[in-house]
């Protein structure tokens, strides 16, 4: 087989400056480019999706990945505060994707009395916690303490809270305020959250765009089973608006008073709201007291 000649160097640079020396090498450079620029825009490419991929990721100093708090299946009267508070009991913002961060973040948050059944799961990108949230539903001021009870009184400390309405209770007999997260097994304390939840599950039924609660300032146990004077009202509501109203005995001691019964005390104060669309109307106070005959009785499903 015949060897094929070499070039000389000068016969390589007649053919470079000829025309068609010169189209030919266009075409092998602009060639060698494209495959240069698809490389850099495919590199470009990969790189984007990497980043896509990794954000919210993390590396700790012991190179674990790290990733978010999520707190999951929060109720609506949550507000900002409040989760902004709890994410900064946990400890951080960012966590090692552990199995140690778990128990970790479970010993942080244990002495917050928001928060009951605190379950913590750890996935490939977050750290879930997941809890039962404590709803404050009555308020208990005695000088410079103030703090809030539960439906269960469990005592939760104070933190604004105006979304949400919350009775202020008065009268309550205590030597020393309790700590958050103990319960405030106290009769005079739990006769009033009784009441309250009375009214927020009738409200929930009968009137859900204009609750009666929302109406309710404050309620006085001072008098609790007539402790001050056994003729007196044993329980009175006051309104947003001033108007007392005169609720009486203690749920299920209406009959040990003369008094009427339970059932139509609460007809009473429904009906009166109904007609007037406040707990006002002028009245400077609402005596549910009084035996009634012939009256609508809501139904016994309210009752516990």
């Amino acid at each position: 087989m015949a060897r094929k000649k070499k070039a000389s160097l000068r016969e390589r640079a007649l053919f470079w400056r000829s025309p068609k020396g010169r189209r030919r090498a266009g075409r092998t450079v602009n060639g060698v480019g494209l495959v240069k620029i698809a490389a850099v825009v495919c590199l470009l490419a990969g790189t984007g999706a990497f980043l896509r991929f990794a954000e919210g990721y993390v590396l700790s100093a012991d190179g674990a990945v790290e990733g978010p708090v999520t707190l999951v299946d929060v109720p609506g009267w949550v507000n900002r505060d409040l989760k902004v508070r709890v994410a900064a009991v946990a400890g951080d913002s960012q966590f090692p994707l552990t199995d140690e961060t778990a128990s970790i973040l479970a010993r942080n948050l244990a002495p917050m009395a928001w928060l009951d059944d605190v379950r913590i799961q750890v996935t490939h990108d977050c750290v879930q916690i997941r809890a039962k949230w404590r709803k404050p539903v009555a308020r208990i001021e005695r000088g410079p303490s103030k703090f809030y009870v539960d439906a269960d009184l469990v005592v939760l400390d104070h933190m604004p809270m105006s979304h949400l309405p919350i009775v202020e209770v008065t009268g309550v007999a205590m030597a020393l305020a309790p700590s958050p997260g103990e319960t405030f097994d106290q009769g005079d304390l739990a006769a009033a959250v009784e009441l309250i939840e009375l009214l927020h599950r009738i409200d929930g039924d009968m009137v859900p765009d204009n609750p009666l609660l929302d109406h309710i300032a404050g309620i006085d146990v001072s008098n609790y089973h007539g402790r001050r004077q056994s003729r007196e009202p044993h329980i009175v509501f006051s309104t947003t608006d001033g108007t007392q109203i005169i609720w009486g005995a203690e749920i299920g001691e209406w009959a040990k008073h003369l008094e009427a019964k339970d059932e139509q005390k609460l007809a009473k104060l429904y009906a009166y709201y109904a007609e007037h669309g406040s707990l006002s109307a002028g009245a400077r106070y609402i005596n549910l007291r009084d035996p009634q005959d012939r009256v609508p009785l809501p139904t016994e499903k309210y009752r516990r």
